[in-house]
């Protein structure tokens, strides 16, 4: 998928709330009510449409309706689904700003401009967000934290994310540091 055909990951049902059917949601939109607004979503494949109405927005999460979904025995069964919809349905982001799903794919350049890796997600574990880099020299993994002071520069235009890269090249490698 590229371009207009390529999806964002907008949140996660995490569970059941009440017993009529609504589930609560971890967004991952800027407004945590915009998860509705944005048309049907669908499930990881693609195979299943969800349409949400939003009852509620609570420290926890999104309270909301799920068509067809009516009791908690049919709530609960959608723990854990993921929330998608085409890029082509967002808007466009405004100037410096740029969706998480943007990054993946850019290279990642130290502060001098070499390249030294490639991100190939961004991940949240609950203490912020990390971008997943596959180092060049190992194929192996790393992950940054996600703040100015570790990724000063996103640049989409050009393809690159400019890290402050902490380990040598030799170490990264797996040679060692004499």
């Amino acid at each position: 998928m590229s371009g207009a055909d390529e999806r964002v990951l907008l949140g996660r049902i995490a569970g059941a709330h009440g017993i009529k059917g609504d589930v609560l949601i971890r967004t991952f939109t800027e407004v945590a009510e915009d998860i509705a607004a944005y048309g049907p979503l669908t499930d990881a494949d693609g195979g299943r449409a969800l349409k949400l109405k939003v009852r509620r927005v609570t420290p926890k999460g999104v309270i909301a309706g799920v068509a067809g979904v009516a009791d908690r025995t049919a709530a609960e069964a959608l723990a854990g689904t993921e929330l998608w919809v085409l890029r082509s349905a967002l808007p466009e982001p405004d100037e410096g700003e740029f969706y998480y799903a943007d990054l993946v794919g850019l290279a990642a350049v130290d502060m001098a401009g070499v390249r030294f890796g490639e991100v190939v997600a961004v991940e949240n574990f609950g203490a912020g967000d990390l971008l997943d880099i596959r180092l060049s020299a190992t194929g192996k993994t790393e992950l940054v934290p996600f703040t100015k002071a570790h990724v000063p520069n996103v640049d989409i235009a050009a393809g690159l994310v400019k890290v402050d890269w902490p380990l040598r090249y030799e170490v990264a490698q797996g040679e060692s540091e004499e």
